[in-house]
């Protein structure tokens, strides 16, 4: 039977609405009538907040107290994803980072079984590393970091069903390589990179798509020297991720790249770890103890590790920290990332034949309810 939710305020991904009802049936929305034309007889549930397009989030490297490169099997991700549906998160790409090829591949398979059995809120892998420069290592493990061979290609390019994104330093790669994953419909970012202007430009020819969380681990725009950043604020269809947390990015700095390429090709991201939905004040990554304080996570040399930050929060603070519009940032958290991974035609809007991927906030926005394929949270 079909439902109606009645009684919010909508943003379909352009506008926002007022008097509809949002009517779902078999995991689709189906229309969006005017709350006083609904029939007698259909089954309603009313609410109060503003009902959105569900979040979207591209890099997830844990939750729920697991790191995905720990939990590489379908309960980690059930676990991940469940974590990061509390904060509004209904699609979600879990990150392996820097590691060996064997784990990678574990990685990958998890996923395709993830996706075969319609594990909700998975929506494919993204493998950040170890394609990646040693000299912009972050976190990662530099032990783990080589180019890309044969051997990886053939797993990166297994993934028939969902999406898989792969981030990596060009400079460090075959052209060949990634114009062979573009070939195959696997999605393409550069990060922790140290790559020339020049260069990147190159690897968007062969196949690039876009930038992991845009500033970090690779350098700064300089008046002579460009480099990454200037070639993502330089490329008007680079796609970028951007972490709004107060640590990762100055605000002012978030301001200028988002001024200078304006918001439709910026995602929010979390970079998330394993204590998203937990009171974990410490974690293990790859044999170092990662510290959570203050909204922020770091080694005991204080490199950041990821990011104590969900989507809702990442949301309010594009709005309260960037000064910008509600739904801007909305798009941000929802359509753009959508559209990136090329499945803006099923998610990222409210509209007749889209996937019922919803997120309920109220007027502080904060997370009320999710629901995914139509079915609201347990």
């Amino acid at each position: 039977m079909p439902l109606a939710l009645t009684g919010a305020r909508i943003f379909d991904g352009t506008h926002m609405l007022e008097g509809r009802a949002v009517v779902v049936e078999n995991g689709r929305i189906i229309a969006l009538p005017q709350e006083r034309d609904l029939g007698a007889g259909i089954k309603r549930r009313a609410l109060a907040g503003l009902l959105a397009p569900g979040f979207i989030d591209v890099q997830v490297n844990g939750g729920g107290g697991i790191m995905f490169n720990d939990a590489r099997n379908v309960e980690g991700l059930r676990t991940m994803a469940a974590a990061h549906r509390k904060y509004g998160t209904t699609g979600l790409l879990p990150t392996f980072i820097t590691d060996t090829r064997g784990k990678m591949a574990e990685a990958v398979e998890a996923t395709r079984a993830a996706l075969s059995m319609r594990l909700p809120g998975i929506l494919g892998i993204h493998v950040e590393g170890p394609f990646i420069n040693p000299a912009r290592k972050g976190v990662h493990n530099a032990a783990f970091m080589r180019p890309m061979e044969e051997a990886d290609l053939d797993i990166l390019t297994s993934l028939k069903e969902g999406r898989t994104l792969v981030t990596l330093a060009p400079e460090c790669n075959s052209m060949e390589f990634i114009a062979r994953l573009a070939a195959a419909g696997v999605l393409i970012c550069a990060g922790h990179t140290a790559s020339d202007y020049d260069t990147m430009m190159e690897a968007f020819r062969y196949g690039l798509r876009g930038f992991t969380h845009l500033y970090n681990a690779m350098p700064p725009l300089a008046g002579r020297e460009p480099g990454p950043v200037g070639a993502a604020l330089d490329n008007r269809d680079a796609w970028c991720g951007i972490i709004v947390d107060g640590h990762h990015v100055s605000d002012a700095s978030l301001r200028l790249a988002i001024a200078a390429k304006g918001t439709e090709r910026m995602m929010l991201v979390t970079d998330a770890m394993a204590v998203t939905g937990t009171d974990m004040r410490t974690f293990d990554l790859h044999g170092r103890t990662i510290y959570r304080k203050e909204g922020r996570l770091s080694t005991e040399d204080g490199t950041l590790a990821g990011s104590d930050l969900d989507m809702a929060c990442a949301v309010r603070n594009g709005v309260e920290r960037l000064g910008l519009g509600l739904p801007d940032v909305l798009r941000m958290a929802s359509l753009v990332p959508a559209a990136f991974l090329r499945l803006d035609h099923e998610l990222g809007r409210i509209a007749p034949g889209y996937r019922a991927d919803l997120v309920l906030l109220d007027e502080g926005l904060h997370v009320q309810d999710t629901w995914i394929g139509g079915e609201a949270s347990p």
